[in-house]
Order: structure tokens, then sequence, then C-alpha cells
């Protein structure tokens, strides 16, 4: 396993360019399943996942090849409509293979989802809402095995929670279905808005992404299209993260300070300085930071994603900080390594008490997911001494160059 070696002290400082988010080149990449043709994305960041995807997309027939920040997809007419096992429980994304499958052939095998181990993530409003369309599933071995005999055909889905994969599932299905389809109390992500971006300039007829309410009036067929993937808030939101947690200062450009609204404005309220530009941003961090009462909730609430990092900046505050975990309940183990370097941290429910601490020691903690190894890289940038994260390979899944970006604001950083 690769480690990440970081000697606390040095606060960060510079200009960093925000990569495609991982959470839209992803979606993009099962899109193009939907019609047969040529297809190039822009802007692709250099993950690990972006290649785990291309893998699912070569084994469904389609031909993925990524030269720099370039990926290009030959989609043929005639697919073979499985996901294996050994590729799906990689990567939860993968699951929406599923809606775009029935879409475009009409049947699917996908095995159950994989991913980081975040608890109980059901699939079952992506299932709830496709059987409304037509489709028939039945899970044989660990297996879903779906089907629409008769197509799927446009219909009112009200999700019971704006879930972002449910959303997509059904979008993607929706496009090609037989009439109108309406998604009520649908995700409002700016990734989701993206991807039916790219799925109107295929051809798709969809009004509303970004909205609580999205209408789809589904075609008979679709074509290739070319498309650049939005910015990534998420790494955008780390950077600006770790800036503020060594009382540097930092500017994010490519990214749209509104994909961070409420956490720029927690760390506003946290005490970081904090400019908004058109499509950048700049933050200066405080000596130390004023306590914090959050709750993360879907878009435009504070990203789930963003709580281990949020975490990491809030062990030094003046104070005791709350956040409420509401979308993923098993999100909380990364707070027994935090501990290990000093911090004061437990989880009383849903809910992590955060008493701040005057100062952290450098140790060697583990990297068990890709927030959790970016939140103890956070800890360790601010740290006394030096910081050994393990399994720094979940970097690699979220992060282009990570290491090397925060080397070049400052940080005494390798791998």
């Amino acid at each position: 396993m690769d480690s990440i070696r970081v000697t606390g002290g040095n606060p960060l400082s510079g200009r960093v360019k925000a990569h495609g988010a991982k959470n839209a080149v992803l979606k993009h990449m099962v899109a193009m399943l939907l019609a047969p043709g040529h297809y190039r994305l822009d802007n692709v960041p250099g993950i690990l996942d972006v290649d785990i995807m291309g893998e699912v997309l070569d084994h469904v027939g389609a031909r993925c090849a990524r030269q720099g920040t370039v990926v290009e997809v030959d989609v043929p007419e005639l697919l073979n409509p499985e996901a294996p096992l050994e590729l799906v429980r990689k990567m939860r994304a993968s699951i929406l293979i599923l809606g775009a499958l029935l879409a475009r052939v009409g049947s699917a095998r996908v095995a159950l989802p994989g991913g980081d181990d975040f608890g109980s993530r059901p699939i079952g409003m992506h299932l709830d809402g496709l059987e409304q369309m037509g489709a028939k599933f039945e899970l044989r071995h660990g297996v879903l095995e779906a089907s629409a005999p008769n197509g799927l055909r446009g219909t009112e889905v009200f999700l019971e929670f704006p879930s972002v994969g449910a959303t997509e599932n059904l979008l993607l299905a929706a496009v090609l279905a037989k009439g109108r389809s309406v998604i009520g109390n649908a995700a409002r992500e700016p990734e989701l808005a993206d991807l039916a971006s790219f799925l109107n300039a295929m051809g798709a007829k969809v009004d509303g992404a970004g909205t609580s309410t999205i209408e789809v009036m589904g075609v008979t067929s679709l074509g290739p299209a070319d498309h650049t993937v939005v910015a990534d808030r998420l790494e955008a939101g780390t950077y600006a993260l770790a800036a503020a947690a060594t009382g540097g200062d930092i500017t994010v450009e490519g990214c749209d300070p509104n994909f961070l609204r409420m956490e720029l404005r927690k760390m506003e309220a946290a005490g970081c300085s904090v400019e908004r530009g058109e499509d950048w941003f700049s933050v200066v961090g405080p000596e130390r930071p004023e306590p914090l009462d959050i709750a993360t909730l879907p878009f435009p609430g504070f990203h789930t994603d963003m709580h281990p990092q949020m975490v990491s900046f809030l062990t030094r505050a003046i104070g005791t900080s709350i956040v409420t975990e509401n979308v993923y309940a098993a999100r909380f183990r990364y707070i027994g390594e935090l501990n290990r370097m000093g911090a004061d941290i437990h989880a009383d429910g849903q809910h992590v008490v955060v008493r701040g601490v005057d100062g952290l020691s450098g140790c060697e903690v583990d990297g068990c997911d890709i927030r959790a190894a970016a939140a103890l890289t956070i800890a360790g940038l601010s740290a006394d001494g030096q910081t050994i994260v393990r399994e720094a390979e979940h970097i690699d899944r979220g992060y282009d160059n990570f290491v090397e970006t925060l080397h070049s604001l400052g940080a005494d950083i390798d791998r």
C-alpha cells in the first residue's frame, strides 16, 4: 500500500485550478451507452474511478481511451448488457449502468454495487422508480437481473429523498422512455445539471435539472456529443480547507463558488476571509477557527463528502463544534484516526462532537476512504511533526495529483 508522508507547519498559499468533477464524469461515461457513436469528454480528472468506469464500458462493448484530460469513447450498435461483480464492487457509480442499459437494450445484469463503506446506502429508490417505468427485477446470487419486456414508459416518480443516484438512474432511463416523465423531489446537484446538459447535447429533452422537479420528454433515439466536464467542487473545497487549516491563503480557479455556497459560508463563520468571483474564489484561514454547527444535507446544503475535511479543520477550533451527518450513517471511521493525532472528537448517534484542542501531533494513521484520507492529510498539514497517511490509494479514486498539488502550494509532503 502507498502512504502519504507530510510534515506540518507550512501555511499553504498560491493558486490551484479545479479539475473536472469525479461525480460528473462517471455519469457522462454511462450516458454514452444510450447511443452508438464516437464521444469526447474534456476536463477529465486523472483519477482511478475513471479507469474503473472505462473497464465497465469496455466489458459492455464500448472502447475507451484516455490521454491527459481527454477521454474518447466509441460505443457500438450492439452491447453486452452486463456489469460484472469484480468491477461493480469497486465503485458504487456503476449502478447507473442499470437505467442506461434498460433504456437502450431493454435488459441488464448488474452486480450489487460497492465503493466506499458508509453503511447502508440502499438502491430501493432506484428500483422502485424504474419499476414504475415498466422495469422488472430479480435478484439472483447477488446479481440484479433487469428487464423491460414492454419497453420503458414515461411516468411521474416522487422520490422520498432527493437521492443523486436515484435521480440520475431515472433520468438516464427516461430520456428514451415512451412519453413524458416527471421526477419529483429530485436531487439538485451541479453535477446532475451537467449530466442533463450532456444528455440534451445528445438530443434528449430534459428540463428543470438543478431544481427539485425534472421533466423529460422521451425521444426515439439519441446521438453522440462532445462535452466539457464541470469543475469538481469537492476537490476545490478540500484544497480551500487545507489552506484554511494551516492559516494559509489560496485562490481556487475554474470553479463556480455557488457550487460551494454553504461550505464557503461555514468557512466564513469559522473566521476565514472569503472572496468570490464568477469562476473563482479565495480563502484566507484564521489563526484558529471559531466553532461551528453543521448539518450535512443534499445540495444546496453542506455536502456529506466535505464532512471529514471540515471536522479536520475544526479540531483546533476555539470551542466545541457539532457536525450532524444526515446522509451516510457510517461515515465516522476517520474519527479514531484524528483522535490518535490528539484531536478530541466523539460520535453521539448521527452527531460528531468536536472539542477544539491547541494542536495536533503527527503519527501514522489509516486513510480508510477517499475523504477520510484527504481529511487526515489536512490534519497532518497543521500538526506538529510528521504524519504518515496509509492506504493512500483511496486518494487516487477522487483526486488528480493530490500530493503534487499540495506540494505546489508549499506543503512539505511526498508519497
